[in-house]
């Protein structure tokens, strides 16, 4: 079984590096510096000398964040993360997109920490002019506190597709067309961020943040930007050029690798999904909850 599996994830990578387009519309330098600037507490934002690694500090003073220096309409965006070790829970490492406007854009990466022995939650979210309800929640197959592992967010006019390690663990398909909110519209800039969410984060909010395990650390490196920079046109973004892989038919959905591995983390790792929250919404389900995944 394990064999099976190795062999649909690499064929999945490969599938996803051939629709990928070249060097050449890859807008980041690789260095934390020149990319990003530190919009929270730099005294907890540490990187290295030559700025390919950084890591976010969280202590009783203060959390930490960053966020790009360009806001961009449509791309893929990765990240290496290694997340908090040890007793986490209250924590929230936050990677995500956002237009940062009264009704904003949002595409959310969360990572709630957890007490020792259980496993760390990924929370998904997706914002259109300023609404969200649309969380979902899994588990993941691996110790992410252990080594690094890429976070990836692919965004453009079909669909946004949340992947680990490029498997495909949500989607969200524009479906404009019947009447679902889609964000295309707002240009979004990339964020990352490390804060106290002992409200909620960590089972329902009852483990709180255990200041004594402070200060917690989690580590990105290897960050990349393959993504249209806004200029205020749109038109360049959504036009369907060598550069904008991503809007080209062939990025339109996932491919049949891409399928079986989203359907195996669908069956085994969620652990909750908005769109099968009757009681939220009273049996009254968004309509993105009806219509296909990809």
């Amino acid at each position: 079984m394990d064999n099976i599996f190795n062999f649909f994830v690499l064929i999945g990578i490969f599938s996803i590096f051939l629709v990928r387009g070249s060097s050449a519309s890859v807008v980041s330098t690789g260095d934390f510096n020149k990319d990003f600037f530190v919009t929270w507490s730099p005294s907890h934002v540490n990187t290295s000398v030559d700025g390919t690694n950084r890591s976010l500090i969280l202590d009783k003073d203060s959390g930490s964040g960053f966020a790009s220096n360009e806001m961009f309409l449509f791309g893929q965006f990765d990240m290496q993360i290694k997340l908090i070790p040890g007793n986490s829970a209250g924590t929230v490492v936050a990677y995500y997109l956002t237009s940062d406007q009264p009704n904003h854009d949002e595409v959310d990466f969360e990572f709630l920490g957890n007490a020792p022995g259980q496993p760390y939650i990924i929370q998904t979210n997706v914002y259109v002019n300023g609404f969200d309800n649309r969380e979902q929640r899994i588990k993941l197959w691996f110790d992410p506190t252990k080594d690094f592992h890429t976070y990836s967010i692919l965004w453009n006019l079909h669909q946004i597709v949340f992947m680990v390690d490029w498997i495909p663990i949500r989607t969200y398909r524009n479906h404009a067309d019947k009447g679902v909110p889609f964000p295309r519209y707002q240009p979004m800039s990339l964020q990352l961020s490390l804060w106290n969410g002992e409200g909620w984060a960590s089972n329902g909010g009852k483990d709180k943040t255990d200041w004594a395990q402070s200060p917690f650390i989690a580590s990105l490196r290897n960050h990349k930007i393959d993504a249209c920079i806004w200029e205020g046109n749109p038109r360049f973004c959504r036009a369907q050029s060598p550069t904008n892989w991503w809007n080209k038919e062939r990025s339109s959905s996932l491919t049949l690798a891409q399928r079986r591995l989203y359907r195996w983390v669908r069956k085994y790792y969620v652990i909750y999904d908005y769109c099968q929250d009757n009681q939220r919404f009273d049996n009254n389900l968004p309509k993105e909850c009806l219509l296909t995944k990809y």
